[in-house]
């Protein structure tokens, strides 16, 4: 079985939709990018940092889905990272109301030993230094390093990101922060720019209206499926992370027409993501609704052209 590693934050969020708003609930990038990855057939582990405040039920959680959770530190005293957001009534745009880093601020990530040869690497949102770090504790070239990560980090850290990006095969981001690092309005020049900074492979993700795959000359667009409601897209962009990491790391085949497909589980699980707050969709979501689903993009996406004559 083909290893799979997560990193990431594990945390607490507080969010507040159009449809409703939640306390204190499970969040955090690499909780998302694992609950989406236990999908497939990878022996997966997470790296990340929580409080002694964190709930040992969300940790079984995470154990119930076959991830390995050896690498999740647990700090005495300390507080677990959290994030509260309001999202306004096209929940395209969100407010931060509030970001505790807490336990994250002195982060030094371990990886576990028996994950220090997997075959892929998932490096979720995270200060590019960590990320670094560890790709430093690896033992072997892995098949596959993706990286995600936001504006905040080309804001308060470019130089660091460059030198991760330079490291990794496969970048995803949005679209705006496409346009940020690159510098580019074009979506078709951003990807040239980006591939010229290390990324063989770059994912613009463009939220309800799909996400693109650019490989030099060749790009692939794969379109979200329409859904009645949204009710919460917080960890949607994680989800689609691991959906696409999970199904790469179960085939073994990094090339770019097998990423055609993961880009289409990725997008196929975020879809369930946003039925429900937070992580509640992801948490009891069966193998038949996902199938099923898988047919319902088939059949999006998938036509004979005639030429006219």
């Amino acid at each position: 079985m083909n290893k799979l590693l997560i990193v990431g934050t594990v945390a607490y969020d507080a969010i507040e939709t159009p449809f409703g708003k939640t306390d204190k609930i499970l969040g955090g990038a690499a909780t998302y990018i694992g609950l989406s990855a236990s999908h497939f057939n990878v022996k997966s582990a997470i790296v990340s940092v929580v409080g002694d405040d964190f709930s040992q039920e969300y940790l079984d959680l995470l154990s119930s889905k076959n991830i390995d959770i050896s690498g999740i530190e647990i700090v005495k005293e300390g507080k677990t990272f959290f994030w509260s957001g309001l999202y306004h009534n096209d929940l395209n745009s969100r407010d931060t109301l509030d970001t505790q880093l807490n336990v994250l601020a002195d982060f030094n990530p371990i990886v576990p030993e028996d994950f220090k040869d997997s075959d892929v690497i998932m490096l979720g949102n995270l200060h590019p230094n960590i990320q670094i770090s560890v790709l430093d504790q690896l033992t072997s070239k892995p098949k596959l390093v993706v990286l995600d990560t936001m504006n905040f980090w080309m804001d308060c850290a470019l130089e660091e990101l460059k030198q991760v990006l330079k490291r990794v095969d496969v970048l995803t981001i949005n679209d705006e922060e496409a346009r940020q690092l690159s510098g580019e309005y074009s979506l078709v020049k951003a990807a040239e720019i980006i591939h010229t900074m290390g990324p063989k492979y770059v994912v613009i993700k463009k939220g309800e209206h799909g996400a693109l795959l650019f490989n030099n000359d060749q790009v692939f667009f794969a379109p979200a499926l329409p859904l009645k409601e949204v009710f919460d897209p917080t960890g949607a962009g994680d989800t689609f992370a691991g959906g696409f990491s999970g199904y790469l790391a179960q085939q073994g085949n990094v090339s770019f027409n097998n990423m055609k497909n993961a880009i289409i589980h990725g997008s196929n699980l975020a879809s369930f993501c946003v039925e429900k707050f937070g992580t509640q969709r992801m948490e009891s979501l069966e193998k038949e609704e996902v199938n099923a689903r898988l047919q319902q993009f088939k059949m999006l996406t998938q036509f004979d052209i005639e030429l006219a004559q």
